[in-house]
Parts: structure tokens; C-alpha cells; sequence
């Protein structure tokens, strides 16, 4: 996504935010160049208090001098704002190839909304249309879950961490399997059936299969145009 695209979507997302909000601040570029115009927001007055998708988004939102909190019972976040890696249709996603997927989860499940902000790029025909699906393993169960992910016809290989030389481990100490499809997801169905395939598999903790959680996508466009897209059932 282009800057101009950027700086315009995470302008209409943080525009959502009102004064006293509850904010879910998601991982990646998209999420990380939100947090910083919150930030803006907040110097000059806004009230707001977030919960961190990730560790290294923690410590930016730190850093801009945000108010962190930790999820409790008795929090419901207004929004929660993050990219996603891909967009189908029907506002499906696959996020997560940054490896933060089990915490996005559970702070957009403690949502009332979730905003995604995208390029026009990450917009697909199909889920796995342009990469691999990442799923969270619990260490121990790395090789039966390999086995299992290569039965149902994909192609899983463990993810490696930014210099290469050894396995990503994830904020909650788990390992990420990225899970290559033989084809796209065709549809919501084939989607939902898959995402229920991988989460049978003993050992998987979560999925990048984020299926139904956003209500609306605000997608960025090189020349500063922002067009928002809404789930049909919301």
C-alpha cells in the first residue's frame, strides 16, 4: 500500500475513535501506522486506552505515549483497528503472517468492532490466493500436527524468524506452521470447512483463518482515495 493510501485509510480508522474509547491495536504495517496517528490524536487531547495485539506493538504504543490495559472481564473494547494479509469478498481474512494471530483474536473477539485498513493488493478472489494460511502449534505437537496438515493436502513448513537461521516463536511461545493450499478457498463454505479442519488437529492453537470478525474494510488507494467496504450481514 502506497503512503498516500496509507496515511488516508489510517486516518478514516482513527477518525472512528471517539473520547473515552477502548482501542484494540492490532500488528503489522497498517496497525503500526494507526498507532501512530491514535498517538497524534491523543497528545492533542483525545482520551483513549488500549490493549496490544503483540508485544512489539506494546512497546511502540508505549513509546507514543499511549495508555495500555490488560483484558479483564469486565472489558469490551469499542474498536479494534489492524491489516490483514488478505481480503475476500465477503470480508473474510487471512491475518497473521506476521504471527501475532492468537492475540488479534482474542482482542478482536473483546470488540465490538473490528476495523481492517488495507492496500488494494491484499484484496483477493479467494482466501490463499497469495500466500500461505499461518497456524499456531504448540511446540510439542510440531510433528503430528505436520503430518496431519500434509493428510489434508497442504504443504506446511515451519516459519523461520527474520534472520532465517531458526524457527519463529510466537508472544505466547508457540511455533507458526505456514500451511500452503493445493488451491485457493473457493468460497465461505470451503473456508469454514477448512478452518474447522485445522482446528482438529490436536495441538493447533489457532488459525489465520479470520472468518465473520470484520465489520468493515477501509482500503487505501495510491492516489489518497479511501473505499470502505461493509459485511452485508451487519
Amino acid at each position: 500500500m502506497a503512503a498516500a493510501g496509507i496515511d488516508a485509510a489510517v486516518s478514516e480508522a482513527a477518525a472512528l475513535v471517539t473520547d473515552g474509547a477502548k482501542v484494540g491495536l492490532g500488528s503489522g504495517r497498517a496497525a503500526e501506522a494507526f498507532l501512530a496517528r491514535l498517538a497524534e490524536r491523543a497528545r492533542a487531547g483525545l482520551s483513549v486506552t488500549c490493549v496490544a495485539t503483540s508485544e512489539a506493538i506494546a512497546h511502540l504504543a508505549r513509546a507514543a505515549g499511549l495508555l495500555l490495559a490488560e483484558l479483564d472481564d469486565a472489558t469490551l473494547l469499542d474498536v479494534t483497528v489492524d491489516g490483514a494479509d488478505e481480503v475476500a469478498p465477503n470480508l473474510d481474512l487471512v491475518k497473521g503472517r506476521h504471527g501475532a494471530l492468537v492475540r488479534e483474536r482474542i482482542v478482536a473477539a473483546a470488540s465490538r468492532r473490528q476495523v481492517i485498513v488495507v492496500g488494494p493488493e491484499k484484496l483477493v478472489g479467494a482466501l490463499g490466493a497469495t500466500g500461505p494460511i499461518p497456524v499456531e502449534v504448540i511446540p510439542m505437537a510440531l510433528g503430528p500436527c505436520l503430518r496431519r496438515l500434509r493428510e489434508l493436502g497442504s504443504r506446511p513448513a515451519l516459519h523461520l524468524a527474520a534472520d532465517g537461521g531458526r524457527p519463529f516463536v510466537s508472544d505466547n511461545g508457540n511455533l507458526i506452521v505456514d500451511v500452503t493450499l493445493r488451491a485457493p478457498l473457493v468460497d465461505a463454505a470451503v473456508a469454514r470447512a477448512f478452518e474447522s479442519a485445522l482446528r482438529g488437529i490436536a495441538g493447533v492453537v489457532d488459525t489465520g483463518l479470520f472468518l465473520g470478525t470484520a465489520g468493515r474494510v477501509l482500503v487505501g488507494h495510491p492516489d489518497g482515495r479511501v473505499e470502505i467496504l461493509t459485511r452485508q450481514d451487519r
